[in-house]
């Protein structure tokens, strides 16, 4: 059997769609208080706005033929079948870059960026800013295979930095990630240096083992405290029984809808409360139907296990910080506040420091434009 990457498509069976559908017709809506707006969660009338749109209006098929415009793979790494986009860029030498997702996204995170940071040309650029994109599905996510049992980010790193330089042949790569691909890309600049020519990332997961150090670092780290405590709940569930949960949301389209939503709309840089300020209907239902007809929400929330199993998310432990040029993309909307680069500057070799004029958790989304010039900038310096 070969073990080369072999090109996939995504194919989904009709009968797995008309179940989803089914089930989202089928549903039998609750109530909430009177003033509950998304106070309490996912806001009741929004939800079922939404979901009357996925029975009557969305096309599933229109956005898996989007993504099978770029050529995907499979790659058999360390016994998971891993699943990546491969856009190779225009030009005789394009930079390799690896592009890397969190949760609750997936590569639907990316369709708008790709095309652009691969073929500048296309879109008024240089054709020497050009990328050879690399977008995988996480270990457990979306259409990558499942590890045995939970995997944390510091192996995931060692897994996709073997898909660069083994399977892919890149001596050196390009970094970039937000939420769990900022702290992917952070190990991977921490123990893969050697083939990780620089790290670009737009999420700030990583803490130093001494912690805040100057009064404007004592201050941020109280209030980063305080603004965390709503969001606690869901990752102690996904890091500790993410079993348990996976049933429900395994059964119900409209829970994973509601659970994953809440995310979108409390992460973004939305206009009141109207999450569709800054993401459409299809786009919000295309990336929730890739958890549903891989059926991956439970592998996917392994990551939260196996983060607190490697012990965390602690930097400096051993004296180091990521000495590989990093760039910090800095989103005002961003869920988890950037430190003061002080602090970074601790953990990372800060060289590029962009403060967004807008944008959230979700920029190749939210602000596609805006990353791509921040990635383009930073690569400049580095070609």
């Amino acid at each position: 059997m070969s073990t080369k990457p072999r090109p996939f498509k995504i194919r989904i069976p009709q009968e797995t769609l008309d179940s989803v559908r089914a089930r989202v017709k089928a549903y039998e809506w609750g109530y909430m208080p009177d003033n509950g707006g998304w106070e309490y969660g996912t806001n009741l009338d929004y939800l079922r706005g939404i979901c009357r749109y996925w029975v009557e209006a969305y096309d599933w098929r229109k956005h898996e033929a989007r993504l099978n415009g770029f050529e995907q793979f499979v790659a058999p790494v360390e016994g998971i079948d891993l699943h990546f986009i491969c856009e190779k860029g225009s030009g005789p030498r394009p930079m390799p870059m690896l592009l890397m997702h969190g949760w609750p996204g997936s590569v639907v995170e990316f369709v708008d960026i790709i095309e652009a940071l691969a073929h500048p040309e296309r879109f008024g650029g240089k054709v020497e800013d050009a990328f050879d994109v690399i977008a995988p599905s996480l270990p457990g996510f979306g259409f990558s295979g499942r590890p045995s049992r939970p995997m944390g980010p510091r192996a995931m790193a060692r897994v996709l930095n073997t898909l660069m330089t083994k399977e892919l042949g890149y001596e050196r790569y390009l970094a970039q990630g937000g939420d769990w691909g900022s702290t992917i890309g952070s190990w991977i600049g921490y123990d893969h240096a050697s083939a990780c020519m620089a790290l670009h990332i737009n999420c700030p997961t990583m803490r130093h083992v001494d912690g805040p150090q100057t009064p404007e670092e004592v201050a941020w780290a109280e209030k980063f405290e305080r603004d965390q405590v709503m969001q606690e709940g869901y990752r102690t569930q996904q890091a500790t029984k993410p079993q348990t949960l996976s049933y429900a949301m395994s059964d119900s389209p409209v829970g994973l809808a509601a659970w994953i939503i809440e995310k979108f709309h409390g992460w973004s840089d939305i206009k009141g409360d109207d999450v569709e300020t800054a993401h459409s209907k299809d786009a919000l239902l295309t990336n929730i139907m890739v958890y549903l007809v891989t059926h991956s929400f439970n592998s996917a929330s392994w990551i939260y296990f196996g983060r607190r199993e490697e012990g965390g998310r602690v930097l400096g432990t051993d004296g180091r910080r990521v000495e590989v040029p990093t760039a910090a993309a800095l989103f005002p909307a961003e869920m988890l506040a950037w430190p003061p680069r002080s602090y970074a500057e601790r953990l990372y070799n800060i060289t590029r420091w962009t403060e967004m004029p807008r944008g959230g958790h979700f920029p190749a989304m939210e602000q596609p434009q805006l990353l791509i010039d921040d990635v383009r900038e930073f690569a400049r310096s580095l070609r």
